[in-house]
């Protein structure tokens, strides 16, 4: 049976567009620009995946996303046009959003993100649907006593999509004490990761920051890689601190994961590195974390059973890249528990 979507949005011109362009892709498609009239066809019909504007007449998109997560799961592609919608698109993948797009702020100017749409409509496709409305871990509030051979130890982590969700669990459960540096990369629109660190800095009881150039890697503070721009790190003196680095290699993901696992692996004490490959799709940092497994490092990659899309890990474990294969649940134990 061929993928069926249904769009709504508030816009007719955005409904028009995105039909034909989803058609043009061999897609049946359905458009309303109600949320009550959402509501009933969802109930009434079976869609593969629904796009939903965030602003819409009698139910608004986060409450409907609500019902449909606890009625219905179904893959779900947000495209909103807000000033805020970093924000919104946040909340959203917290209720089981799958994905998220910014769309112009005038709806003429749609038709500029047809290649995202696209790309990100065939994605959402590839997630199953039992891992549609993946469980929300809750996340660990503790003080830790930690006694550890390492003084500090730097915990890396890769993620793309269905991550933001897994990302904010770690930072929520890190302790106040943690002892370790944390640096994330996670697949994210240039304008998101500002907007994405200072969230989960106002959840957290550490600090969490956007990479800027010079930032020091320290106990208890968490790092996001920055739209855009690859997290490298650098040493001075006997510190570690960030390095924006421009795309040269020209990666598909700025930021990579692969980037970042490489220029660690130069910079840091081997010993005193965790890897964390989480959920996505493609393979970034699979080829890096190989070789920081094979230097030393301490090297964990989700399972199958928990992540939302089994790509980048399932690579890491293909290439024998991993340590140690985990639910999430027991990658953040290790988290919280390195080096005891």
């Amino acid at each position: 049976m061929g993928k069926r979507i249904l769009v709504v949005d508030t816009s007719s011109l955005v409904r028009r567009f995105l039909v034909k362009l989803l058609q043009k892709q061999g897609y049946s498609v359905d458009s309303v620009g109600d949320g009550s009239k959402a509501l009933e066809k969802i109930r009434s019909q079976h869609y593969s995946l629904v796009t939903l504007d965030f602003k819409l007449p009698s139910i608004d998109g986060l409450e409907l996303l609500k019902i449909i997560m606890n009625e219905k799961p179904i893959r779900v592609l947000m495209i909103g046009s807000y000033e805020n919608s970093a924000t919104l698109s946040f909340e959203a993948l917290d209720l089981g959003a799958i994905e998220y797009i910014q769309r112009p702020q005038k709806s003429i100017d749609i038709a500029t993100i047809s290649d995202e749409i696209i790309q990100k409509v065939k994605k959402c496709l590839l997630v199953l649907p039992q891992n549609i409305h993946k469980r929300v871990y809750t996340h660990k509030e503790q003080f830790i006593n930690y006694e550890s051979d390492i003084k500090m130890g730097f915990v890396l982590i890769g993620a793309s999509t269905g991550g933001p969700r897994l990302i904010e669990t770690i930072c929520r459960s890190l302790p106040k004490n943690y002892p370790h540096a944390v640096c994330v990369v996670q697949h994210m629109p240039t304008e998101f990761t500002a907007n994405f660190a200072s969230r989960l800095n106002k959840l957290s009881m550490v600090e969490v920051l956007e990479a800027e150039n010079g930032l020091e890697l320290k106990q208890g503070r968490v790092i996001i890689a920055k739209g855009g721009k690859h997290l490298h790190i650098r040493k001075k003196l006997k510190s570690y601190s960030v390095l924006l680095a421009p795309n040269t290699r020209e990666r598909f993901f700025v930021p990579s994961v692969d980037e970042m696992f490489l220029s660690a692996m130069e910079t840091l004490p081997i010993k005193n590195i965790l890897a964390v490959e989480l959920t996505g799709i493609g393979d970034d940092g699979a080829d890096a974390m190989v070789e920081l497994k094979k230097r030393g490092a301490y090297t964990l990659a989700e399972s199958e059973e928990s992540a939302v899309v089994y790509g980048m890990p399932k690579e890491v474990a293909r290439r024998g890249g991993a340590t140690k294969v985990l639910d999430f649940d027991k990658i953040l134990d290790e988290i919280l528990h390195y080096g005891q």
